[in-house]
């Protein structure tokens, strides 16, 4: 068993494209609520300054929506818009079909370190007051 944990371990440290994406978010319009995918965002920006958000096909408009309550919010900037498609398969042995996928790089502002220590400080006074 430990051998299969190191070996793990060690693939995640020689695989530079999963090394490079530690800040990637991948959207579903499925999985989680879209404000799980909003706080996600907050914590991986104050943990690597930046984050990728991508999604496929419908969640499209989920990543939109999460930069624009960001960025209306003051606490990112655009640095980079990415779109493409991608030859998903519906079902095994089907054919490829094109789906569309966005990619868009988010910053922190330059007011995000102060919004979040305020929103924290909001939180704990209105903890305190129930």
């Amino acid at each position: 068993m430990e051998g299969i944990t190191e070996g793990v371990n060690n693939l995640n440290i020689t695989d530079s494209a999963s090394a490079n994406k530690k800040n990637r978010i991948q959207v579903s319009n499925t999985k989680k609520p879209l404000f799980f995918y909003v706080n996600l965002t907050k914590r991986y920006m104050q943990q690597h300054n930046e984050v990728e958000l991508s999604a496929l096909g419908m969640a499209i408009a989920t990543v939109v929506t999460i930069t624009e309550i960001l960025k209306n919010n003051g606490l990112a900037v655009e640095k980079k818009i990415m779109t493409s498609t991608v030859d998903m398969r519906e079902e095994t042995g089907g054919r490829p079909v094109p789906k569309a996928k966005i990619e868009i790089l988010l910053g922190k502002t330059e007011k995000f370190d102060e919004l979040m220590a305020a929103a924290t400080e909001e939180l704990i006074d209105n903890e305190e007051q129930s």
